[in-house]
């Protein structure tokens, strides 16, 4: 699985980790298994995937494919794409319960 720039300080700094699953549900698991601080980033609370991030297998989103059921075969090209738009570098996302609780103070 290839991970991009803005997510590898929750991987140590790796651009590519091994792991085997037969869906994307299953890569993901190993993913965070080895690496749980990435997990906020790339999956809601409900356990969907966030809407800014994209995953691709072999260059098809899979939306289009399954989502977090489509198939990932033997050598697949699995790829995390964040969409990127402004904020801070340091940012940290909120959880649907945090921006309620938080937004109650605006």
């Amino acid at each position: 699985m290839r991970i991009p720039s803005p997510l590898r300080r929750f991987t140590n700094g790796q651009s590519e980790i091994e792991v085997d699953g037969n869906n994307v549900r299953k890569v993901l698991d190993q993913l965070f298994d080895a690496h749980p601080d990435i997990k906020n980033h790339l999956i809601e609370e409900d356990g969907n995937l966030r809407n800014f991030v994209n995953i691709f297998i072999n260059g098809e989103d899979i939306r289009q494919k399954g989502g977090l059921e489509a198939d990932v075969d033997d050598g697949s090209d699995v790829r995390i794409i964040p969409s990127i738009a402004g904020g801070l570098p340091d940012s940290k996302i909120l959880t649907p319960k945090e921006f309620v609780r938080y937004s109650r103070h605006l």
